[in-house]
């Protein structure tokens, strides 16, 4: 465990703007950032339920009444998920191609999944390095008991956080002569269903009927049988009580659980498996399985967001984080399809949620749309993950961009809420949409005396690292004498909340 528990950051104020990745902007997407040399679960769930999201050891917080694009961190809550139509036809083509191998692999971009979901990692800022001696035992100077954590995350891995033809039926030229006014509007072969015969049916609603009717025939049978041979009447309604029993009721729609383990048939043509993978300290199937899974990141950044072919480096794919033994931490979701890796999903697993960092896939297997089904399975995952935590039911999908279409599919995931920037509440998306359909950025909370309840309100606990000593910023006030540093730690503290900024400590040089 790094530094006894505690997470090491350093903060970097707001630049002058970068390139946006989602409208492309030259320099109009603005963000604060920490480098974090060690971070702990507990004060990263703080900090994202603060609107802060981690790339690699980098961790920002776009500005978001001044970027071209504003950021709003979504979550899904799963307790109460319903599927989409979108989601559900995703999952029936993946029971199609696992069951019966329908679909061809073919090339292109998944429309979810072909923007950057977390910009932040081309921020000038971000690969500046500090060397800091943490091999030295660190000093504590006038502090309160630091609290106990042993769940810490360190090095993560790079984010960001994605037909048919119904031929017609020919005619005789006899019939067309003898009424070829009535057969005027009847549509030519292969230009539509014959209007002479009666609308198509589903099929589970016509095997619904007949049973029903037979039911009701036997049922008619039974009680002609009871009058005949004079039963009494309680014979009668005890038939009829049991009849009534097995007539089938309206269908119940299918749970998530049930969409999936549809595709997961033993005797279906292709196997498709999801492992989890503790990415840090690397296990052993982490190791034999990295340079697989390294090479499918390659592709992926190379045919989805047109990197070069050397700059997908392996430490991108790979920068594993710390986790505990307890569970949370930071993952590696392999899908195995036949043996080899066709797509991989990082995650964090937090004390509140499960969040999605990143997730990249064979771009072979880009029919399949694998950004949707992943998200899908990973609901499924946080979902099973909450039977026996019951704090962790949330799932994070990164940033909701109302202003960008190809990043406003996350809202279909139901029900879902957005953070308020301003109070840092929680606001149901549909109650959001009106407001950032007028303005890019909104106060999401609409009371208007709400406020941040974990504010700023006492500088003075903020807890610094300076010459490999920790102390309160009080005593590193009367230590050193920079210019401008009060506002600098006053606006690091701001943004991380009060919690955070007693719990975690800033390094300053």
């Amino acid at each position: 465990m790094a530094a006894g528990g505690l997470s090491i950051v350093e903060y970097f104020t707001e630049d002058e703007g970068y390139k946006c990745g989602y409208c492309k902007g030259a320099s109009s997407n603005y963000s604060n950032g920490m480098w974090a040399h060690t971070m702990t679960v507990q004060d990263y769930q703080d900090l994202i339920d603060r609107g802060w999201r981690r790339s690699g050891m980098y961790v920002y917080k776009p500005v978001l009444n001044r970027t071209c694009c504003p950021q709003y961190t979504i979550r899904c809550r799963i307790l109460d998920f319903k599927l989409s139509k979108s989601a559900k036809k995703v999952l029936k083509k993946m029971t199609r191609f696992l069951s019966k191998g329908e679909g061809e692999k073919g090339s292109g971009t998944e429309p979810m999944d072909s923007c950057n979901d977390d910009i932040g990692i081309g921020h000038p800022t971000c690969t500046s390095e500090v060397n800091i001696d943490l091999e030295k035992p660190l000093e504590i100077v006038s502090l309160e008991e630091v609290p106990k954590s042993t769940q810490v995350l360190q090095n993560s891995p790079t984010v960001s956080a994605d037909d048919e033809k119904n031929p017609g039926q020919k005619h005789s030229s006899s019939v067309a002569n003898d009424f070829s006014e009535s057969f005027k509007s009847v549509p030519k072969p292969g230009r539509g269903a014959d209007p002479t015969k009666p609308p198509c049916r589903k099929a589970k609603d016509v095997r619904r009927e007949r049973k029903l009717k037979k039911l009701l025939q036997k049922q008619q049978c039974m009680e002609m049988a009871d009058a005949s041979q004079h039963q009494e009447a309680s014979c009668d309604n005890s038939n009829i009580l049991l009849l009534q029993h097995h007539v089938p009721q309206a269908n119940q729609p299918k749970s998530l659980e049930e969409f999936i383990s549809e595709s997961l048939s033993p005797d279906a043509v292709h196997k498709l498996e999801v492992r989890l993978v503790r990415s840090s300290p690397p296990n052993s199937q982490f190791t034999a399985t990295f340079q697989e899974s390294y090479q499918v990141y390659k592709r992926y950044q190379m045919a989805i967001h047109k990197d070069p072919p050397d700059k997908p480096t392996e430490h991108q794919a790979e920068n594993p984080p710390e986790g505990p033994e307890s569970g949370y931490g930071s993952f590696h979701q392999q899908y195995w399809l036949d043996g080899k890796i066709i797509a991989v999903g990082v995650i964090d697993i937090l004390p509140h949620c499960v969040s999605s960092v990143y997730f990249y896939y064979e771009p072979d297997y880009a029919f399949l749309s694998l950004g949707i089904y992943s998200a899908v399975r990973e609901v499924a995952f946080t979902t099973e993950l909450q039977k026996t935590v019951p704090a962790l039911c949330y799932y994070y999908m990164g940033f909701y961009i109302h202003s960008c279409p190809k990043m406003k599919y996350k809202g279909q995931y139901h029900p879902s809420d957005l953070l308020c920037p301003e109070t840092y509440s929680w606001e149901p998306i549909e109650m959001c949409r009106a407001k950032l359909d007028q303005s890019k950025y909104s106060r999401l909370n609409e009371d208007s005396n709400a406020e941040d309840e974990n504010s700023l309100q006492n500088l003075n606990k903020v807890r610094i690292l300076y010459k490999n000593t920790v102390m309160p910023y009080n005593i590193y006030r009367k230590r050193q004498k920079r210019i401008n540093d009060e506002a600098v730690v006053q606006q690091y503290a701001s943004l991380v909340g009060q919690a955070c900024a007693e719990r975690m400590v800033l390094y300053r040089s």
